[in-house]
């Protein structure tokens, strides 16, 4: 069985990497080739297109920045739903919004073939070592028809319910990992101007009852001011403004959120799209890149 995996960014490459060690057949599409070249050399086919990977496999994975990527690459003019097998699974990795999720997985069904919506949790680290969590949205045999390859790159697979859950846990997710990182990084900000070094903060607040476990994994980042991308601050933008709209859509009301995706947005306008998320604490110290 061929497997397709269209989008090699930071997690996408390490994603399929996983998958061809396990020495499944790989076809491989990225806007820059160069990107799939650690890939080709283990075995994986690189198409021109991603029609020409829909015409070679019967199960693929796309793993891309926003719905417009999505859109475009699945169907576009030389998009892969134009060449896809009928009944064939493709199983979408991207954090998107559920309402474009819904409206994918609609347009999917009509064309005879199956949607499974399976964002990831966890940065380039788990991704190497196969151990995300992935929130999956979709039929339940179609689910456990691709479980396999989840447990390939993921150490945890959460099937949620119908299209659109995965991409909706995702969201929840995120959002409260964007407010807890600007939280953090106010009170870090706060805390050296009242004379604490940034040493002296970090060992009283991680592991703390207010700390989120992930910000120990930031320490490195914010003390060396090595703000080399694990999750690039743009994405968390993309992501605060999908959930807006969510909010919008549903007629929640969510007024951190809206503080928190204004404050990414500056931070993106100033310099800091292609850096870590974490980068929100040298832009709230008032240094720009």
């Amino acid at each position: 069985m061929k497997i397709g995996f269209i989008g090699l960014g930071l997690m996408g490459i390490r994603m399929a990497n996983n998958l061809i060690e396990n020495g499944d057949e790989l076809v491989v599409y990225n806007r820059t080739k160069n990107k799939a070249q650690p890939l080709i050399k283990k075995g994986a086919v690189f198409s021109d297109s991603p029609s020409e990977v829909g015409k070679q496999v019967d199960i693929i994975f796309t793993m891309l920045s926003d719905p417009p990527a999505i859109q475009n690459v699945a169907f576009g003019e030389f998009g892969f739903l134009n060449n896809l097998k009928q009944n064939s699974i493709w199983i979408d990795c991207s954090t998107v919004n559920p309402s474009f999720t819904k409206s994918t997985a609609a347009k999917v069904k009509k064309l005879n073939l199956r949607f499974i919506d399976a964002p990831v949790a966890g940065t380039i680290a788990p991704a190497e070592k196969g151990e995300l969590t992935f929130f999956v949205g979709g039929d339940k045999k179609d689910v456990e028809i691709i479980r396999p390859l989840l447990e390939l790159m993921g150490k945890k697979i959460l099937h949620l319910g119908e299209n659109g859950k995965g991409t909706s846990m995702k969201m929840v997710i995120n959002l409260i990992l964007g407010q807890a990182m600007i939280a953090f990084s106010e009170g870090l900000v706060l805390g050296e101007s009242l004379g604490f070094s940034k040493d002296d903060l970090f060992n009283i607040l991680i592991g703390g009852p207010v700390t989120a476990p992930f910000l120990a994994g930031k320490r490195e980042k914010i003390t060396k001011n090595n703000f080399d991308p694990e999750f690039p601050l743009q994405w968390m933008y993309k992501d605060f403004q999908l959930a807006a709209l969510t909010a919008y859509e549903n007629s929640v009301a969510l007024p951190m959120t809206n503080q928190t995706k204004e404050l990414y947005a500056l931070a993106n306008r100033y310099g800091f799209s292609e850096k870590d998320f974490s980068s929100i604490y040298k832009f709230l110290c008032g240094i720009k890149k």
